[in-house]
């Protein structure tokens, strides 16, 4: 993890958005740092489940991110937590696409992807750092 996208996360992140709320982090496999330890630790949430491609640290079930619907079925979390994964996958589009049906009603997404990334064919809307769904 980027130390910028960790300081986001400190500068940034309520406690009422992670308090008792069900997680879904996507792309969790620890590479070089994650923010579950600060949030597991600090915001109490009710349950965390990190998923990625491949066993690892942090990662609680082995699932692709354009299947997530498929595995955990419609509004089954209230926060979806994904750090740069977006420049990784295939079809980004089917990703965040399935955030959003796994993401409950007036959940939170905090989506983060590298600059690189940005400068393909992204609507406007995944720019920022964080949006509100």
């Amino acid at each position: 993890m980027n130390i910028a996208v960790l300081e986001f996360f400190i500068e940034n992140i309520q406690k009422e958005e992670f308090e008792n709320k069900r997680i879904l982090e996507v792309g969790s496999k620890y590479v070089n740092g994650n923010a579950r330890p600060l949030i597991e630790k600090f915001f109490n949430p009710k349950e965390y489940i990190g998923v990625d491609i491949e066993k690892g640290k942090f990662v609680d079930i082995v699932c692709d991110a354009e299947n997530l619907v498929d595995y955990f079925g419609k509004e089954t979390f209230d926060v979806v937590i994904s750090t740069e994964l977006l420049e990784h996958v295939k079809d980004w589009r089917k990703v965040i696409n399935n955030m959003k049906e796994v993401l409950k009603p007036n959940g939170y997404i905090s989506l983060l992807a590298l600059k690189v990334f940005l400068i393909m064919d992204i609507p406007m809307i995944f720019r920022d750092t964080r949006s509100r769904i």
